[in-house]
């Protein structure tokens, strides 16, 4: 008797102490915070790379081609890599919507833009680059 009792009491203290630490564990934000790598899959990288071969540059809707903008100073142009944020006041660009259609909707919290010839996925909240596609434009 005095052993059920004592087994008893040791379950019911491992669960209070399980149950504790479980509620008192903070949840994270985001994807990143809990260490997922969020990027672009490979059938992502593949849709995007023949849109652009077969589209080029041309913007759905304006029809004129981007060939003739601007780099970015190199500094700038440095820091557009997976996990830094985005520089304040860049110019970015929605993609295509040609290429939006063909493509299934980023995570949840992320958006993907245009930025200096490079396609960003990138976390709505905080801004941070988690993957660049480079050299996937063309004319840029």
């Amino acid at each position: 008797m005095l052993e059920t009792y004592v087994i008893a009491m040791m379950r019911t203290t491992l669960s209070a102490l399980l149950a504790v630490l479980v509620f008192s564990t903070s949840i994270p934000a985001s994807a990143g915070e809990i260490g997922v790598q969020v990027g672009f899959s490979d059938g992502e990288i593949s849709l995007i790379r023949a849109y652009y071969r077969d589209h080029g540059t041309v913007q759905a809707g304006n029809g004129k081609g981007r060939k003739g903008s601007k780099g970015l100073p190199p500094g700038i142009a440095k820091n557009l890599q997976r996990g830094k944020p985005l520089p304040p006041g860049i110019a970015k660009q929605a993609l295509p919507s040609g290429l939006i259609g063909r493509l299934p909707p980023p995570p949840k919290g992320f958006e993907r833009i245009e930025v200096a010839g490079k396609v960003l996925l990138v976390e709505i909240a905080t801004q941070v680059i988690h993957d660049v596609l480079e050299d996937v434009i063309l004319g840029k």
